[in-house]
């Protein structure tokens, strides 16, 4: 089964230098109907202005990773770290025990364009920690690239989670199948450009935004509408 999560009706914060879209109940956000899926518990889409950021903050007990689209985003925290995240690299913070730090817009004259996504750990009470990791878009060019495992397997990052994140960019003509494994769900989410997504329960056209969650279903096939400039990028999540 195929349940769509259209991207006008995610919840949306505009503070002026933040323009943030939520697929599941964040901050004032609040649809009990959306407080996330299998261990997912976050995607929220964020677009920051020059010189704008998310001043210190503190977290626990969670999983976050962030995926840059555009621009680039100044990572800083209590672990000592610093660094710029940039298109196509995903950073992995678990905030564990307790972690405090800020994410602010790496430039003065560039927006930065991101998405913040949350997962529930397998248990409470982790140390700290982080990594980065760069996937060059030569290996998410018409397949499914693994960028997140427990595992870390293909030289992905490791959650603490049983879960598996996936992306791939898709042009006409590109496509790519994935099985789910019985007792599995999973989570197509479209960062930009539209996905056509193809299961036993039909076919649906996913635009920038949007969403899909899977359940019951042994296999889905992800494939591109447009060329050139105009492909479409999807997260896929693969949930316990």
């Amino acid at each position: 089964m195929i349940a769509l999560k259209q991207a006008e009706n995610r919840g949306r914060t505009d503070i002026g230098w933040l323009d943030s879209r939520h697929t599941f109940s964040f901050g004032d956000y609040h649809d009990p109907a959306a407080m996330g899926f299998s261990v997912l518990r976050v995607i929220n889409e964020d677009r920051v202005t020059p010189g704008g950021g998310f001043p210190t903050h503190g977290h626990r007990d969670m999983e976050i990773l962030s995926y840059v689209l555009e621009g680039a985003l100044e990572h800083k925290d209590s672990l000592g770290t610093g660094s710029i995240i940039r298109p196509g690299e995903v950073q992995r913070m678990t905030a564990g025990t307790g972690v405090r730090h800020s994410e602010k817009n790496a430039s003065a004259a560039e927006p930065v364009h991101f998405l913040q996504i949350w997962i529930l750990p397998t248990r409470a009470g982790l140390a700290p920690g982080y990594e980065q990791k760069a996937f060059p878009e030569r290996e998410r060019s018409g397949r499914l690239r693994l960028v997140a495992s427990s595992d870390g397997r293909e030289s992905s990052v490791v959650i603490h989670q049983e879960a598996l994140l996936y992306v791939g960019l898709f042009g006409v003509g590109e496509q790519a199948a994935h099985a789910i494994a019985p007792g599995r769900t999973a989570y197509v989410h479209i960062a930009r450009g539209e996905i056509e997504l193809r299961s036993s329960d039909g076919t649906y056209r996913l635009g920038a935004g949007s969403g899909a969650a899977v359940t019951g279903e042994s296999e889905i096939v992800l494939a591109g509408r447009a060329s050139g400039a105009e492909r479409g990028e999807a997260l896929l999540f693969d949930l316990p």
